[in-house]
C-alpha cells in the first residue's frame, strides 16, 4: 500500500539520520573540528526532519472525515515547510560557530578517524536519499521529496568536509576547516529557501503546474458536448490533486444527459491527472453565463 511505502521510506531515513548523528557527534568532540560538529548538527536537523516526515506521511494518507472532509493531505506540505524552517536555521548556527572558531582559532586532532566517520557518511547518505527520491516521486510525497534533499545536500556537504580534512592534514592549515563549515552554512541555507518556497506554495493553495492545467483544458476544449467551461480551479494537497470548474450545456439538456457529461469528465480529467477529485458544476446555455476557456 501507498501508505506503508511512504512509512518505510521515513522509517529507514529515521534509522540511518540516528547513526551519523552518534558518529559525527563523536568523531567531533574526539577531533575538535567545528565542521565535523556542523555536520554532527546537520544530521541531527536531519533526524528531526525525518521522524516529522514519518509522521506526516502517515496523517496524510488518512481518508476524508467529518473534520477534514477534503483529507488530511496539507499535513505534507506543512512537513515540509517545518522541514525547510530547520534546514535555514542549521546553515545560521553552522556558520555562527564557523565565524566563532576563525576568530578563535583552534587545531583539530584525529584527522584520518574524523575523514573515515565523514567518507562513510557520504556513502550511506547517498544510497538513502536516492531511495527516498525515488519513492517521493513515486508517490508524490512533498515531505520525503523534502527529507531526500536534506539527506542529498548531506552527502555534499560530507564530501566537502572530508576533502577539507584531508587539506587540512596535507597542509597543517587549520582554519581550512571553519571555511568548509561556512561553505557547507551556504549550500544548505540556500536548499532551505527552496524548500520554503515549495511548501509556501502548496499551503497557499497555488494552482496545479502549468502541464497538468493544460491537460485539463485539451479535454475540456475538445468535448464536443459542451457549449464552454468556465471557473477552472485547481489545488494540491499533499499527493491529492483538487479540481472545480463549471461546464455550460444546451438549455434542453435534460438532467440525465448533464449528469452524465458531467460524470463523464470528472472521470476523464481524474485519469488524467495522479491522485485527482474533480468536481464538475453543470450550467444552462444563455448567452449572458457562455465565458471563453481560461
Amino acid at each position: 500500500m501507498k501508505n506503508e511505502r511512504k512509512a518505510r521510506a521515513a522509517a529507514l531515513s529515521v534509522a540511518s539520520n540516528t547513526t551519523l548523528v552518534v558518529m559525527k557527534l563523536l568523531a567531533g568532540i574526539f577531533s575538535g573540528s567545528v565542521s565535523i560538529l556542523s555536520e554532527a548538527i546537520h544530521s541531527a536537523n536531519d533526524l528531526l526532519a525525518a521522524v516529522i516526515a514519518f509522521f506526516s506521511v502517515r496523517i496524510a494518507d488518512q481518508p476524508p472525515d467529518k473534520e477534514h472532509p477534503f483529507g488530511h493531505g496539507k499535513a505534507e506540505s506543512i512537513s515540509g515547510a517545518i522541514e525547510a524552517g530547520l534546514i535555514i536555521f542549521a546553515a545560521v548556527w553552522i556558520a555562527v560557530e564557523a565565524v566563532r572558531k576563525i576568530v578563535s582559532g583552534g587545531e583539530i586532532e584525529h584527522v584520518g578517524f574524523g575523514s573515515l566517520i565523514m567518507g562513510f557518511s557520504v556513502v550511506v547518505n547517498f544510497f538513502v536519499s536516492r531511495y527516498l527520491f525515488k519513492v517521493a516521486k513515486a508517490e508524490d510525497s512533498i515531505a520525503l521529496e523534502a527529507d531526500a534533499h536534506h539527506l542529498s545536500t548531506d552527502v555534499f556537504t560530507s564530501l566537502g568536509v572530508t576533502i577539507g580534512l584531508i587539506l587540512v592534514w596535507i597542509t597543517g592549515w587549520h582554519i581550512i576547516d571553519p571555511i568548509v563549515a561556512l561553505g557547507v552554512a551556504v549550500l544548505i541555507g540556500k536548499i532551505g529557501w527552496r524548500l520554503t518556497r515549495d511548501a509556501s506554495r502548496h499551503l497557499m493553495d497555488h494552482q496545479l503546474p502549468e502541464a497538468e492545467v493544460k491537460q485539463i483544458t485539451q479535454i475540456l476544449d475538445t468535448e464536443s458536448r459542451i457549449q464552454s467551461w468556465h471557473d477552472l480551479r485547481t489545488r494540491k494537497s499533499g499527493s491529492y490533486r483538487h479540481v472545480d470548474l463549471h461546464i455550460v450545456l444546451r438549455s434542453d439538456s435534460s438532467l440525465m444527459e448533464a449528469h452524465e457529461i458531467a460524470d463523464d469528465l470528472e472521470r476523464r480529467i481524474s485519469g488524467s491527472l495522479r491522485a485527482a477529485h474533480v468536481v464538475i458544476h453543470t450550467d444552462p446555455y444563455d448567452d449572458s453565463t457562455v465565458q471563453p476557456g481560461v
